[in-house]
């Protein structure tokens, strides 16, 4: 027994140590002058997370928050030495109700607080698919297996019912699958099953509603751009929306609850 204590005995002071030499760290960390300047501008950084909006079958995604990470952010600047903002590290605070969490609801809207709108284009009119490279005004790209390219402008997503697996496996390859999934043209089915983001549009610009597509345009719009609309239709549309203060991002960015 008295054998047994010894080994006991030494792996309690180890314990012990251990602990004290931790607390010891964490006091001196508190005092330096690096950590006091970080605690001064903790909550200047700080984002709360914005929960997710469900509304039966919908969502609106959420927007995570942000906080500094005070102890990586700490022996960063230990290094050089200095208190330094650059040099400050963030961990993302995940929204208490949030889109990975409710993957079987469909998104008709990214989260307004984001102050933009994501253009959905059919693949057909090379005009204003021209136009937009030429003018780096980002979208989103419903493709085939015929029209899939490696290298693309757009955002491309696979709308292609019947070889789905081939261009998956062509998107996959070349790390460009969002995993968004666009109802209209596949079926919720196949989109739950895959397991995709569920999407439809907020509304379409079409070739004869350029007058009511301005008054329902608003932040979190996710808007559906048919071929038959003229370029000049959606010079004036886009002009209404840097009007509104809004930015044109791709639906992968609109839906994403990264802020």
């Amino acid at each position: 027994m008295k054998k047994l204590y010894k080994p006991l005995g030494l792996l309690a002071i180890m314990v012990f140590s251990f602990y004290y030499t931790e607390k010891i760290a964490i006091l001196m960390q508190n005092k330096s002058p690096i950590m006091q300047s970080i605690n001064e501008i903790e909550n200047n950084y700080k984002l709360e997370a914005v929960n997710a909006s469900v509304n039966d079958d919908y969502i609106v995604p959420g927007i995570m928050g942000r906080m500094i990470n005070k102890t990586k952010s700490y022996v960063n600047m230990k290094a050089f030495g200095i208190f330094n903002e650059y040099y400050l590290i963030f961990d993302t605070i995940k929204p208490d109700v949030s889109l990975e969490d409710n993957k079987d609801k469909i998104i008709k809207s990214g989260n307004k607080e984001k102050m933009a709108v994501a253009f959905l284009l059919e693949d057909g009119s090379e005009q204003i698919k021209n136009y937009l490279k030429e003018n780096k005004i980002p979208a989103s790209l419903l493709i085939t297996e015929k029209t899939y390219q490696n290298t693309s402008y757009f955002e491309q997503i696979n709308s292609d019912h019947e070889k789905y697996k081939n261009v998956e496996s062509l998107l996959n390859k070349n790390n460009q699958n969002k995993n968004i999934c666009y109802l209209k043209i596949l079926g919720k089915d196949l989109c739950q099953k895959e397991q995709k983001y569920l999407v439809e549009e907020t509304f379409a610009l079409k070739g004869d509603n350029l007058i009511e597509a301005k008054k329902n345009l608003e932040s979190g719009a996710i808007i559906y751009i048919n071929n038959n609309v003229k370029l000049e239709h959606l010079k004036l549309f886009i002009k209404e929306i840097s009007f509104k203060g809004l930015k044109i991002m791709t639906v992968s960015d609109l839906i994403s609850e990264k802020n």
